[in-house]
């Protein structure tokens, strides 16, 4: 399903390069906008969906009536993810961290437009596992928890579509993917998200 996702999202970002019919609208300045939807992790034991947030301010500037670049930074909790077909003492994944990037918003036709961000992410990545057994002095043999509460600098990339109801406020539709890495191992969640975006 991330594939296929990513495929739509891409291809949508694609027509950005057609004319747009109307975007007189559009202008320079700043933005806030929110997303809410679902979080999904399919990583070694853990292949499990949750519900995942973000919320970014920034700055963009109208270079065309129909392309706006610009720059953002904001904030992103995707969630906690549970293993599967594991004992106990594997425990939850969670992966939330702050973002900083840039983001384009490319008008293709009447108030239509498609959406593309990417850049730098500071992950907080906390889970669980086993680790090698040992035996204690009184030869138990003894299988410790090892807890991961580690970050990474890593990247983030997402593509959307939406619709620009007025000069000042849209809905979207959006696929954003994240890369996290703690203790050499991979949380590359990704969300499904509807948006609101208000521009000043």
């Amino acid at each position: 399903m991330r594939n296929t996702l990513l495929a739509i999202a891409l291809a949508a970002a694609g027509f950005a390069a057609l004319p747009a019919a109307h975007a007189a609208d559009d202008h320079s300045g700043f933005f806030i906008n929110g997303n809410i939807g679902r979080s999904s992790l399919d990583q070694g034991v853990y292949n499990d969906d949750d519900t995942g947030y973000m919320g970014n301010v920034g700055y963009r500037w109208a270079l065309s009536p129909n392309v706006l670049l610009g720059v953002e930074g904001g904030y992103t909790h995707l969630g906690s993810f549970s293993p599967e077909n594991v004992p106990p003492g594997f425990g939850e994944a969670k992966v939330k961290g702050w973002n900083l990037g840039v983001n384009g918003h490319f008008n293709v036709a009447d108030n239509w437009y498609v959406s593309g961000r990417a850049g730098f992410f500071r992950a907080t990545t906390q889970a669980s596992y086993f680790g090698p057994s040992i035996t204690d002095p009184t030869g138990t043999v003894v299988v410790p928890v090892n807890r991961l509460d580690d970050t990474s600098n890593k990247w983030y990339a997402g593509a959307g579509f939406g619709y620009d109801f007025n000069p000042n406020f849209s809905l979207g539709l959006n696929y954003d993917y994240y890369r996290a890495q703690t203790a050499g191992y991979k949380f590359d969640p990704d969300l499904v998200s509807v948006s609101g975006e208000y521009r000043f």
